[in-house]
């Protein structure tokens, strides 16, 4: 506790009432305070600052977007993380399906959107799924994604005359900024705001400013009106304007482990090597050991010592081999390491290392359903609203502009893509009591499976009615099996012929 004017005051005219006064204020902070707010020599090294989100990102994004794509290009462990993510995220895509309440309308969207999810990349390379893979990765990499809009003319020959193109966080110009202004609005960090604090441009430079040749000398950012721009990060403080990587945390602890492995590695080699030292009573111009040569160029002797020699010493002469420092508990500190790195990454420990050596179905999967709350929460609060839903709105706006769809309405059922089974059977027979029960629809269990509902019932319907025609009866058929007993349930439809 640092004393303040009036405990150098009194201290001054009475040192002794002082040292009281300072004593009696140190026992009341430490009885009043959190721990974590206490002052002394256990936190005098810990530097934590007061400022806004804005005021602790801006500074620090740069270096953070770059560790964190070294990390993704060098580091085995977080590049699996970057994929597990991805891959639970977004997998075989996010797939969006028009609820409007009319099912001819429905019909309409849908196959307008099969269309133009083939030809939506500006880049002409990947479909929408694709696209959402790539966003998914670039807002875990570099904390943000920049998502440009770009409408295209009737006679360019595209089926809805709009496109996105996906840019990097890079393309914001950091350095426009404008302290808030009731007249002006505000610049942070490259975004504009007008006086209600409503986003109204981006700044963007015309090119990546980080390419290595750039086309023409002297351009400058421009301001992109927000609706043409859409901006996804996850938002974890109100007013946070900038992204920041998901592997913020684990940076430096990441840059460590990779440091003491490589060192590691280094001291097996060393381990590895076997050097032998000769004692002579004679001195170092003795006779040596084992065969001998000559180098031709500086005359120096060459030893060796091959496997299996059996070699004859003289008296005095002693051999002594370097025997490098053994250190114990490597792989316990590795693997400590490698959790805390999982944990700061947000995915499971085996996922990211692929080791399953410690696990059972049940722990594996009492870890992934956390993992899972935590992808699904990313999804619905920030994939989704941010960003995926936005560009629908788009597409429905540029399909009844290009009269595609004959009604405006953006109503939309997002089909998420299905998690993988740990244990199909055991996952199965839950599915199945729950549905029985009432604890969840038939519907929701559709949802879950990645499937439509509507669609999903119009397949059964039209293949049980082909079963019947036919009549034949499958054991997978549960109208007419049993599956426990194997037996008819009802009679089968030769029967009643």
């Amino acid at each position: 506790m640092q004393p303040n004017w009036i405990d150098k005051a009194v201290t001054f005219l009475d040192p002794q009432a002082g040292l009281r006064r300072i004593r009696a204020r140190a026992a009341t902070e430490g009885l009043l305070r959190y721990e974590g707010a206490q002052r002394g020599r256990r936190t005098a090294n810990w530097m934590a600052t007061g400022g806004s989100a804005n005021a602790e990102i801006g500074p620090d994004l740069a270096y953070l977007r770059a560790r964190s794509r070294d990390l993704v290009r060098n580091n085995p462990l977080v590049s699996k993380a970057l994929r597990v993510l991805v891959a639970n995220t977004v997998g075989a895509g996010i797939r969006p399906e028009a609820d409007t309440g009319n099912e001819a309308l429905n019909d309409t969207i849908d196959a307008a959107f099969e269309k133009w999810c083939l030809e939506c990349d500006a880049d002409g390379q990947l479909d929408f799924f694709g696209i959402q893979q790539l966003i998914d990765r670039t807002i875990r990499e570099s904390g943000e994604v920049v998502i440009r809009d770009r409408y295209r003319r009737a006679e360019d020959g595209f089926h809805v005359p709009y496109q996105v193109q996906v840019l990097e966080p890079d393309y914001i110009d950091s350095s426009r900024q404008l302290w808030p202004n009731q007249f002006q609005g505000a610049n942070i960090a490259g975004v504009t705001f007008d006086q209600l604090g409503v986003r109204r441009g981006y700044w963007l430079w015309p090119f990546h400013p980080g390419d290595v040749v750039k086309s023409g000398a002297g351009w400058t950012s421009k301001e992109i009106p927000a609706s043409l721009v859409t901006h996804i990060y996850e938002k974890d403080r109100p007013g946070q304007v900038r992204g920041v990587p998901r592997f913020a945390p684990i940076m430096l602890a990441a840059y460590d482990l990779d440091g003491y492995e490589d060192a590691e590695r280094m001291r097996k080699k060393i381990e590895a090597c076997l050097s032998v030292f000769v004692e002579q009573a004679e001195g170092p111009d003795g006779p040596g050991l084992a065969a001998e040569t000559t180098d031709r160029t500086t005359g120096a002797r060459i030893e060796t010592v091959e496997p299996g020699m059996i070699e004859y010493l003289k008296p005095g002469e002693t051999i002594k081999t370097a025997t490098p420092a053994q250190t114990g508990g490597y792989g316990e500190y590795v693997t400590k390491q490698e959790r805390r790195l999982a944990a700061g990454a947000g995915v499971m420990y085996e996922q990211m290392t692929g080791d399953l050596s410690l696990v059972n179905y049940s722990s594996f999967r009492a870890g992934n359903l956390e993992f899972r709350a935590d992808v699904e929460a990313y999804r619905a609060k920030t994939l989704i609203p941010m960003g995926l839903r936005p560009i629908w709105n788009k597409f429905i706006d540029a399909a009844f502009v290009s009269r595609r769809i004959p009604s405006r309405n953006y109503g939309c059922r997002w089909t998420v893509p299905p998690w993988q089974s740990i244990d199909p059977e055991k996952d199965a027979t839950a599915n199945l009591l729950d549905v029985r029960v009432g604890r969840k629809t038939w519907d929701q269990s559709c949802v879950e499976a990645g499937l439509d509902p509507e669609k999903q019932l119009l397949q059964i319907a039209a293949r049980n009615k082909a079963f019947d025609s036919a009549g034949v009866v499958l054991d997978i058929d549960p109208r007419r099996v049993d599956r426990n007993r194997g037996a008819f349930q009802l009679t089968p439809p030769e029967a009643t012929k």
